[in-house]
């Protein structure tokens, strides 16, 4: 949504800062702008301005819609020590968040898991969190999942953090993806249980605190 030239906030935001800020490719921030998710307008040289106002409103909303069990960063107090490891989970079915949820609850103990259920949401949480490893589902609202993924792997941003794609549809149905798909792990979601602890044990490395074997 654009606004009038006198409702202009102060000290506003170029889409280049927006897009640092969120962790996302300026083009992403373009089509926010599209939607109405973001206040702006354009300057008399033809160059977008961001409120930032309307950016920490953005901001807000999607921090406050953290599902429970997910610990949100921002609102940690500054200073505290982080717990452990983070994981982000970009994934709209709840079914799924929960049994990724559960696995790590068991398997991963010191994990925090942070979880956004939609793509521009997840690109902007990874920039903000920086997880060590961020599990991505293909088919999301909100942005295209190859879209997404091509984003994570190339943003600089995010070179710190392990990809593992955790797709619903099988080897021939991922086949348009595949470019977006070589050389990141690929766990089918009925093979979770059985494939992602592992892959994620050897993304985490030490640093994931696992629980001890069942006596």
């Amino acid at each position: 949504m654009t606004t009038a030239e006198s409702n202009r906030s102060p000290d506003p935001y170029t889409t280049i800062e927006v897009a640092s800020l969120l962790g996302m490719a300026v083009r992403s921030v373009q089509l926010m702008v599209d939607r109405g998710e973001l206040e702006a307008w354009k300057t008399p040289g033809g160059h977008w301005r961001i409120s930032r106002a309307s950016v920490e409103r953005w901001l807000a909303s999607r921090q406050s819609g953290v599902r429970p069990g997910a610990e949100s960063a921002a609102a940690a107090p500054r200073g505290a020590a982080r717990r452990g490891p983070r994981v982000l989970l970009i994934e709209d079915s709840v079914h799924y968040q929960n049994l990724v949820r559960l696995l790590l609850g068991q398997k991963f103990p010191q994990v925090e898991l942070h979880i956004a259920d939609e793509g521009f949401a997840g690109l902007a949480m990874a920039g903000q969190l920086q997880p060590e490893v961020l599990l991505v589902d293909i088919l999301l609202p909100g942005i295209d999942g190859a879209t997404l993924i091509t984003s994570l792997r190339s943003h600089a941003q995010f070179r710190q953090s392990r990809l593992i794609v955790i797709p619903s549809l099988d080897a021939g149905q991922r086949e348009p993806y595949s470019f977006a798909l070589d050389g990141v792990p690929v766990v089918h979601k009925p093979q979770l249980v059985a494939e992602l602890p592992a892959l994620l044990a050897q993304a985490l490395g030490a640093q994931a605190g696992t629980a001890p074997p069942a006596p």
